[in-house]
């Protein structure tokens, strides 16, 4: 039987000439066709002009149609099988040919053969609910569907209901005797569920596993089959698998975007300028399976310039490959930004794209969009411009490979590259710091830990990487060719996506204030706070064991980047205009920069579309929250692997500093792993301790023993908690004794309760009797 919903006819359901008359069975089922779901026995009656005993005849010939099978009764209203209501609950659980979301309705009657597909449309109905996604439960109202659309239907959605029902995430557990094993669901808030042994995916005892329910539990208890075993709980590819599902990280591409990656080619010449004898050269990670970017420096020959640069970025034409409406536009905007983990990165296109045509690989001829840009010798950039090339990288190196051959270790290949190439680049680097130093942005100093893994995926072991001047010199040559890209647009009356940073609230700086005030530090009370304040400070501190603390604070203290269509600055970069552009195999932002450039500067066809405008804010708010999504994604998944290298060393002791307070307790973070862990205020000697917000501390009411951030501490591990990846220790060294400091803080604390009770009854409170924190 079809499923196709019949458009309404002109005429197919007569009314009665007559009160009273009735309506042929054809007239029933043309005006039941006419009005899916909203037609009950009441509606009939009312169109058809049926009054009084003539119901009675009515109803019966309801009956008789529905004892045939040609219509049924669903929630007190008249369907015929193979109709949808026109609002229902749909699972979304495919992807059509363009990208699509495509569902099947919850609740099918299988009689009624196959379910049919809906075409499920996002638009901006859902911008106060989550996006759906795949596995997701939504509910749609229905709307026409394109003519040879795949799907015989197409709804747009009302309200996500429910994410990811298809694929919960969880580990599989036994029970003892004989019965079914079950799942220990990730998401706390979902019970568990039988799982069927008849097909386990070679899963054993402790894996992480994704299942898909087959029975709810109207009629018996819930069950599901496993969909896929990602191995034991101990591997990366478990843990960074939970950060996938519990951010709703997409990360499998559908089958159009991979097709459309598949059938992309290299591309030649053309109308591009030649730059392939120019020697650019990439300098990444050792493990960067894409390289993106490469540069090249030589002296300024003009006699005007003397003492001058001339520095050339390439950045990876991603904007040929990745046109937009695409199915690849469409994804790399769903996804908003690659996500980096340990040991595998989710990419924001197919590699196809990111590791092969947009990778600009050594000897292999490769599109890209560069910048020419023109420094004096104070650093100060005089000129640009940008050209749309085709280039061959002369040669592939590590930051570690670039750096030992500047401090005289060459090996083979940086030998022959040293003269012509690598001492270019950091005499013009030198130049650019000159400009950098004039500049004066926020220079926070905060080592990022990183872990390597052994082969079976567990953690080796956590340090921090080495900061290098092979990493500066790419980082400053990368800022100023964003800069040139803002330059650009802006002069072009180009729209695009700037990267913004807004200065702190005067709540942090507030905060802040308080908290420098206690180790003898003075943060101006107001005027126009520039990061030149913030680095005499960091200044001070450099070299003390407070340096790193004070960094971290000042961090806090910062308003978080994000991308906007709106201009504000860039505050940490001191920056009057700022965009991405250097990145867009991994991020879309820099994507849309590229495209507004060659938009602007007439570079060829696959610019950014008109009309962009309006959307511009939108994509922006978006990619922000992708950026920020994968950012705890990465974040959760370091402190899981953490927590589960941690779960053998219980009752082993730690040095560490705290690195927050909070009334409840205190977070400690350890000197040898960079691992955080908390200690509960309650676990803190037998005094009872206080949270002075303005010291960041919390201080004994007796002794005055008083533990502040960035002290030292020693502490046991009491507990590791894998799946949230949280550890919890135990004080073992003893706090600051400071009597006063106690009596200080029992006294404020007094004061304000009996000032809160006061402005409650009208009178002060008597005292009460005093409860440890916990």
């Amino acid at each position: 039987m079809s499923t196709k919903r019949p458009k309404p006819r002109k005429a197919a359901a007569r009314k009665a000439k007559t009160p009273g008359e009735m309506p042929s069975r054809e007239d029933i089922l043309a005006f039941v066709a006419e009005n899916p779901g909203k037609a009950g026995k009441r509606e009939v009656a009312r169109h058809f002009g049926i009054v009084g005993a003539a119901r009675i005849q009515l109803k019966r010939m309801l009956r008789d149609l529905a004892d045939e099978g040609v219509v049924e009764t669903r929630q007190k209203r008249l369907i015929r099988p193979g109709d949808l209501p026109p609002v229902l609950v749909v699972h979304l659980n495919a992807r059509d040919a363009d990208g699509e979301l495509l569902g099947e309705p919850v609740n099918w009657d299988e009689e009624a053969g196959a379910p049919p597909k809906l075409l499920v449309l996002t638009g901006r109905t859902t911008a106060k609910t989550s996006q759906p996604g795949l596995g997701d439960r939504a509910l749609v109202r229905l709307t026409e569907a394109d003519p040879g659309a795949e799907s015989t239907h197409a709804a747009r959605v009302i309200k996500v209901l429910e994410k990811q029902q298809g694929a919960i995430l969880g580990i599989l557990r036994r029970r003892p005797g004989r019965h079914p094993p079950y799942l220990e669901p990730i998401d706390r808030k979902q019970r568990e569920l039988d799982i069927d042994p008849s097909d386990l995916k070679d899963a054993e005892e402790g894996d992480l596993v994704s299942v898909q329910v087959t029975r709810t539990g109207r009629y018996g208890a819930p069950r599901a089959k496993i969909v896929r075993r990602f191995g034991a709980m101990h591997s990366e590819m478990a843990v960074s698998e939970i950060a996938l599902h519990s951010h709703g990280i997409p990360h499998v591409f559908p089958a159009a975007v991979e097709l459309e990656a598949e059938r992309a080619e290299p591309i030649g010449l053309g109308q591009r300028e030649d730059w392939r004898k120019l020697p650019l050269i990439t300098i990444d990670p050792p493990d960067a399976k894409d390289h993106d970017d490469a540069v090249f420096a030589e002296p300024d020959q003009d006699p005007a310039n003397q003492g001058g640069h001339v520095v050339y970025v390439a950045i990876a034409d991603v904007a040929h490959y990745v046109r937009p409406g695409s199915a690849l536009d469409r994804e790399a905007h769903l996804r908003g930004n690659s996500v980096y983990f340990p040991d595998r990165v989710i990419p924001m296109l197919p590699e196809r794209i990111s590791n092969e045509l947009c990778s600009l690989k050594e000897a292999v001829d490769r599109p890209a969009l560069a910048v020419r840009m023109v420094f004096d010798r104070a650093g100060q950039k005089r000129a640009h411009s940008f050209h749309r090339i085709l280039m061959r990288s002369a040669a592939k190196l590590s930051y570690q490979q670039a750096q030992k051959a500047i401090d005289g270790v060459c090996d083979d290949k940086t030998g022959t590259l040293l003269d012509g190439i690598l001492k270019p680049l950091w005499v013009a680097y030198a130049c650019l710091t000159i400009g950098r130093d004039a500049r004066e942005p926020l220079d926070l100093d905060l080592p990022e830990r990183k872990i390597r893994l052994k082969p079976d995926g567990t953690v080796d072991h956590v340090y921090i990487p080495e900061r290098l001047d092979a990493h500066r010199l790419i980082e400053e040559f990368m800022i100023q060719a964003n800069v040139a890209a803002a330059e650009t647009l802006e002069k072009k009356n180009t729209p695009l996506l700037y990267r913004i940073h807004d200065a702190s609230s005067p709540e942090k700086l507030e905060s802040l204030k308080e908290f420098l005030s206690t180790l003898g530090l003075k943060l101006p009370s107001s005027g126009g706070l520039r990061p030149a304040v913030f680095n005499a400070i960091l200044a001070r501190v450099k070299d003390t064991p407070q340096a790193q603390l004070v960094n971290e604070v000042v961090l806090r203290s910062q308003a978080q980047a994000e991308y906007n269509p709106h201009n504000i600055g860039h505050f940490g970069l001191n920056l009057r205009r700022y965009a991405h552009f250097t990145s867009p195999i991994r991020r879309y932002a820099d994507l849309i920069v590229h495209r507004g450039l060659i938009r602007a500067l007439g570079l060829g066809d696959d610019g950014l579309p008109e009309g962009i405008e309006a959307k511009l804010e939108a994509i922006g708010a978006e990619v922000s929250a992708a950026e920020r999504r994968a950012m705890l994604a990465e974040r959760d998944t370091i402190d899981r692997l953490i927590a589960l290298w941690m779960t053998d060393r219980i009752g082993a002791r730690f040095s560490g500093r705290i690195s927050g307070v909070v009334k409840s307790g205190l977070f400690i973070r350890l000197d040898d792993s960079g691992a955080d862990g908390f200690v509960p205020a309650s676990t803190i000697g037998l005094d009872y301790y206080r949270y002075d917000e303005a010291s960041h501390a919390l201080v004994g009411d007796r002794s005055g023993e008083t533990y502040q951030l960035g002290d030292r501490v020693e502490v046991e591990l009491v507990e590791a908690a894998p799946f949230a990846g949280a550890l919890r220790f135990a004080l073992v060294s003893e706090g600051r004794k400071d009597r006063k400091a106690g009596r200080r803080a029992g006294a404020a604390a007094r004061g304000a309760r009996q000032a809160s009770s006061g402005r409650r009854t009208g009178a002060a409170s008597p005292g009460r009797n005093r409860k440890k924190q916990g």
